[in-house]
């Protein structure tokens, strides 16, 4: 970095022949009166008086000839538009990262957010743009939106920043800088500028410590600008409940607090506005937490809410509170034919459980929780959760066949949630299925399908989820197998019903996070009004199925989902992220390629010179105007 002044306009410097015409002009101004005089004597005198007006005798006798030399130079000087050169390099333009994750809200010891901070080293920098500077504002938070195109404008510049509010979700710095390197295929982008908290996803290093990686290739500078830490902070990290009896929930509440210090607080579980039992205390030493359970016995739907009461230093609250919605407990019910005798037999000795078809004249529903079937028919059947064995899914009948033969499974997913605690080794199949010739396993994950189990010839069990549906498939007939007869069946039935329970959020619920809202089961092909914290409010339709799905739910709280101004479904929103909660910042950054360490220091900006320039051109003539022209006696008569 050089410690000369630079200049933005050079060209400017040709003003400076100004000067020549403003000399010959005082040269050509002075004119000689006429005069009688009495002697020829005084004619030495008029000799001596040109020897004064010589031209460097001029310059020394003519002070508003100066003045006015001065400041013409400070005018074309402040023309060049000079400037202090700043910490870094000169970007003509700059991209501007601020990252308004909810740890961005956090605040310090004088009750300032780390966004305001952000704000304040941002404001500098858009004070001292030079003229051929063009900044854009991008934020960044689980997404990236670009506030202002390029500019230099610097009204809209800190009008936009002054808008710039916290999204109470979490970081995903990737976001905003692929948004810069879509910028830079437009734009020479050499510099680009991240002010974060540091408080960004990580994964734990060779020696188990927390480090940040991103999946990118940084093709322009990166200056990772940290704020200071904020002080301690105790949070809700986790809230779920798991059905343990037929009316009673056991709610299971997570609590941490951040590594600034000690952190206390009181927990209180509410169920649709009254409070559950007597509130809990915590005290929790500097990074540690604590898991709490209440009990709740109902068998209705419920709205519960758990808010924590810090006793002290707080400086994050949106993950003082947290929601959650119990449904109606109700028996699992399950469609299995008659047919299936033997995952009848299964299904019967399980509790809590309505399996259907009761009898022959038993009219099918319009929708269950869990299908069974090995019939191609029952697959338009709706269920949160599928089972299917003996089929094909038709999607993937190009890539395999099945055929008589005898197979075997040779390798499977044992920490699967649909296989777990279930050996399949020494199992024979009769329904071999075999993997087409040139058919490869990535294009069933291509299909969205994950295989399960592999036999010696191909592929055995399949699982495919879209979006709300779970659905499995055995390409081989259970009844012609060996399967059914050993132990391991009925295990597999027993982790079937305990997926689908969860499928159907009859056994174990979990509260809904920031970001966007759980997909809703309403009615199909309807207008609904969704209003949230703050004056957040949008319209979207249920699709023909009747899910609402993909609503935006920027901030902690309850949102009302209505229909012709009736309030149909109600659901809260939380922070529920330990990684935002530890308001734990990273001191650098690990791409694919380098590593960007962080600094604290605030950017150093290029300062103009010009308006100090053009003050004292003012300046000077002001002064010129009050010697010439205000001071009495400044013009002789």
């Amino acid at each position: 970095m050089s410690w000369l002044p630079g200049i933005t306009t050079p060209f400017a410097a040709w003003f400076f022949a100004l000067l020549v015409p403003l000399v010959v002009f005082y040269f050509l101004k002075l004119r000689r009166p006429r005069r009688e005089i009495p002697s020829l004597a005084l004619w030495q005198s008029v000799i001596e008086d040109q020897r004064v007006n010589s031209p460097f005798q001029k310059f020394k006798r003519n002070l508003l000839l100066l003045l006015q030399v001065a400041c013409l130079c400070l005018l074309v000087l402040a023309a060049m538009q000079p400037f202090v050169r700043g910490g870094a390099e000169t970007a003509t333009y700059l991209p501007v990262l601020i990252d308004n994750s909810a740890s961005m809200a956090a605040t310090d010891d004088k009750g300032r957010s780390r966004l305001d901070l952000a704000k304040e080293e941002v404001r500098q920098i858009v004070e001292h743009l030079l003229s051929d500077q063009r900044v854009t504002l991008i934020t960044v938070s689980d997404s990236a939106q670009r506030l202002t195109e390029f500019t230099d404008n610097r009204r809209i510049l800190l009008d936009a920043l002054d808008s710039i509010k916290v999204d109470e979700v979490p970081s995903r710095p990737e976001e905003g800088l692929q948004l810069a390197q879509a910028l830079a295929r437009t734009f020479d982008i050499s510099t680009v500028r991240f002010y974060s908290d540091g408080n960004l996803p990580t994964r734990p290093d060779g020696a188990g410590k927390p480090m940040a990686v991103v999946d990118f290739d940084l093709p322009f500078d990166l200056q990772f600008h940290k704020l200071d830490e904020p002080a301690a902070n105790i949070g809700i990290t986790a809230l779920n409940a798991r059905k343990s009896d037929e009316n009673r929930w056991d709610v299971f509440v997570r609590i941490e607090g951040s590594a600034a210090g000690q952190t206390a607080a009181k927990v209180q579980l509410s169920a649709n506005g009254e409070p559950v039992g007597s509130p809990e205390s915590v005290v929790l030493e500097a990074g540690q937490s604590q898991r709490f359970v209440f009990r709740y016995d109902s068998s209705d739907a419920a709205s519960l809410v758990v808010r924590l009461q810090p006793d002290g230093t707080d400086s994050l609250a949106a993950d003082n509170v947290a929601y959650l919605e119990l449904p109606i407990s109700r028996p699992l019910s399950v469609y299995c034919p008659t047919e299936l005798v033997s995952y009848r037999h299964s299904l019967e000795v399980l509790s809590d459980i309505e399996l259907l078809p009761q009898g022959e004249g038993d009219p099918q529903r319009a929708a269950y929780d869990l299908v069974i079937s090995d019939q191609a028919s029952d697959v338009e059947l709706e269920a949160s959760t599928r089972f299917f064995t003996g089929l094909v899914p038709e999607d993937v009948q190009s890539l395999v066949t099945v055929e008589e033969g005898l197979g075997e499974v040779i390798d499977w997913q044992r920490d699967s949630r649909l296989l777990q605690h279930v050996q399949f080794a020494d199992m024979e199949v009769t329904d071999v299925p075999m993997l087409a010739s040139g058919a490869e396993e990535a294009e069933f994950e291509q299909l969205g399908y994950e295989i399960l189990a592999n036999g010696n010839t191909g592929p055995l069990i399949l699982e495919r989820r879209e979006g709300p549906v779970l659905s499995c498939f055995l390409l081989f007939h259970t009844d012609r197998s060996t399967l059914p007869y050993r132990v391991g069946f009925p295990v597999l039935i027993s982790n079937l019903v305990s997926l689908a329970r969860e499928q159907a959020n009859l056994s174990d619920v979990r509260g809904a996070s920031t970001g966007v809202l759980p997909p809703l089961a309403l009615k199909p092909e309807r207008d609904y009004r969704i209003t949230g914290p703050g004056e957040f409010a949008t319209t979207q339709s249920s699709d023909v199925e009747g899910i609402l799905k993909g609503v935006a739910a920027r901030a902690v709280g309850t949102y009302d989902v209505s229909e012709g101004g009736d309030v149909v479904r109600q659901v809260g929103a939380s922070l529920l992220n330990a990684t935002e909660t530890s308001l734990h910042g990273v001191d650098e950054i690990h791409f694919r390629e380098l590593t960007v360490d962080a600094t604290t220091a605030p950017a150093t900006t290029d300062r103009p010179l010009w308006p100090w320039l053009a003050l004292g051109a003012f300046a000077v003539l002001l002064g010129e105007w009050w010697l010439y022209l205000r001071r009495p006696g400044g013009i002789p008569a």
